[in-house]
């Protein structure tokens, strides 16, 4: 199941990218600072509460989704990565993940649990001191 990001619900700027890169850096704007509302989105309501419960440092508090892409020297690249970067992590939480059951463990790892608890017990008895009898 593949859920795409409406575009006009993004919200894209244009900043001016950090560390190297001489003076085209200071320059240019060709880094992209990416927002997007997830509670005011059309994404249905499942996904909005899964992509509000991940614990990701890029949702503010407000349940705004901010990424920025500064890795090419293009303002298009950079604009498409961090498109391909929002739609990635919608896809991460499109899906619901599947339910765990509780299972027991079976009568054979029982065994061996205790067999080798018994060995090792055996073992550490026979650095003891040895006994006056």
């Amino acid at each position: 199941m593949s859920i795409t990001v409406c575009i006009d619900e993004v919200e894209m700027s244009a900043i001016r990218a950090q560390g190297a890169g001489g003076q085209n850096v200071n320059k240019v704007s060709s880094a992209v600072h990416l927002r997007f509302d997830v509670r005011a989105s059309s994404l249905p309501e499942p996904v909005k509460q899964r992509l509000l419960a991940l614990n990701d440092q890029r949702l503010t508090a407000d349940g705004v989704l901010v990424i920025k892409a500064q890795q090419f020297r293009s303002q298009e690249l950079n604009r498409a990565d961090a498109l391909a970067r929002l739609q990635a992590l919608v896809d991460s939480v499109a899906r619901a993940p599947k339910a765990r059951r509780a299972t027991k463990p079976t009568l054979a790892s029982q065994r061996r649990r205790l067999e080798g608890k018994s060995v090792r017990s055996a073992t550490k008895a026979l650095r003891g001191k040895p006994n006056a009898d």
